[in-house]
């Protein structure tokens, strides 16, 4: 049984990995190690125009918050955040904002040497809704 939930957790992040592209609309990312902490970013917008959620999907259930750093090309971009748990992750989001575009974004949890990154991308003006 934990076998056969670890294996579908595992075709599930690595689902997430290997569809991740770079960031000109919605996009995310996921850290490659599948033991330990998983830290994962996620983009929502078009060109440098997007919003950022850092989350770690597997914290241990008596970790409610945790503070989360947003980086643009390796400088922190303002002071830490605290995320907070929802449900069976710990995540926070950035509102929107230019980040401009070929732009490295990470997030980094307090206390986890895992990053997650995507790079956004100029993809052009968005077509209508």
């Amino acid at each position: 049984m934990i076998r056969t939930a670890a294996a579908v957790a595992a075709v599930m992040c690595a689902s997430v990995i290997t569809t991740a592209s770079p960031a000109a609309a919605d996009s995310s990312a996921c850290t490659h190690h599948f033991s330990g902490p998983q830290v994962c970013i996620r983009l929502v917008g078009h060109n440098g125009g997007n919003s950022a959620t850092g989350f770690w999907s597997n914290p241990p259930k008596s970790v409610k918050s945790r503070a989360v750093y947003l980086t643009l090309n390796g400088h922190n971009y303002g002071s830490p955040s605290t995320a907070k748990r929802v449900g069976k992750t710990i995540s926070y989001t950035w509102s929107s904002f230019d980040m401009d575009t070929d732009t490295k974004v990470c997030v980094r949890f307090k206390g986890i040497n895992r990053i997650a990154c995507q790079a956004t991308k100029y993809k052009g003006v968005p077509g209508p809704v």
